[in-house]
């Protein structure tokens, strides 16, 4: 999970950084996948076992799984360079409140009352976060947004995958699909007019799209949902010390008690659905 925090906050830093520099969105997010497909390939190479994962399988899945991603990613990335880090990360984590509405819609599962309560609590923080009608609204907010309903349309595609797919399948179909995507809207110039000071970000935000996938599979493999999530909120304030210190952005207190907001209606759903899952495998079963 330290490997996904810092992933995650190198890639936040990597994308600004590039923005400034010149590159475009579609430009930044061509690196990210071309790294990570460069060192999936040297993967590949270096263990011609894996090669059975990457025939082509459930391609139309994986098709709109990564055009949504891509989306997602794209209007992430343009709020990084128009928002507060911490205000991005922090309605970031609205996306576990359209995943549970999005569960009852595609994998009739069934709304319980701390659904209920990480979709209204993920609503409070928000509008801590904004106070419309209070503080100056920045329509790239909306973008976030966006992007964080787009992560869970994501969540729900993976879940469907993981029960055929393994993870280095799904990391490999992402590379491959999302990298010509991005070249569509890229200009070869300015690939070319790169200078020397743009590599490190451009290395970073390629290492740190393909880092923080394995290491966040691996932290919720490694242990329960429970532990994992609630660690991963880190981001928050990792991520607003990250502006404070390096772009000089105030530690807004209303960003920070939005986020605690959020945090404290996903953390009473994964406390639940732990629970619900740990009396259900108690429960003696009889025969009929």
């Amino acid at each position: 999970m330290i490997g996904a925090l810092l992933s995650f906050s190198m890639m936040a830093v990597s994308i600004r950084e590039l923005s400034k520099g010149g590159l475009s969105i579609f430009e930044i997010l061509a690196i990210r996948s071309g790294v990570a497909l460069l060192v999936l390939c040297l993967l590949l190479a270096v263990r011609p076992e894996l090669r059975k994962y990457t025939r082509p399988h459930r391609m139309a899945l994986h098709t709109f799984r990564n055009v949504v991603h891509y989306i997602a990613q794209f209007a992430w990335a343009v709020s990084l360079t128009m928002l507060p880090l911490a205000m991005v990360f922090a309605l970031e984590f609205t996306m576990p409140a359209w995943t549970a509405l999005l569960a009852v819609w595609l994998l009739a599962e069934k709304l319980t009352p701390s659904r209920i309560g990480v979709v209204v609590f993920g609503l409070i923080g928000v509008l801590v976060i904004l106070r419309p009608g209070i503080a100056d609204f920045n329509p790239a907010a909306m973008l976030v947004l966006a992007a964080a309903f787009g992560y869970a349309v994501i969540m729900i595609a993976t879940k469907k995958l993981t029960t055929t797919e393994t993870t280095f399948a799904i990391i490999f179909w992402m590379a491959v699909i999302q990298f010509p995507l991005s070249l569509l809207g890229s200009s070869p110039g300015n690939f070319l007019n790169m200078q020397w000071i743009d590599l490190v970000p451009a290395l970073a935000v390629g290492i740190g799209g393909l880092t923080s996938h394995y290491c966040l599979s691996n932290a919720f493999r490694a242990g329960d949902a429970t532990l994992v999530v609630p660690l991963d909120f880190m981001r928050i304030p990792l991520i607003a010390v990250v502006g404070w210190a390096f772009y000089g952005e105030t530690l807004d207190i209303f960003v920070l008690l939005g986020a605690l907001i959020i945090v404290a209606g996903v953390i009473w759903n994964l406390r639940s659905e732990h629970a619900k899952a740990r009396d259900s495998l108690a429960k003696p079963v009889f025969p009929d």
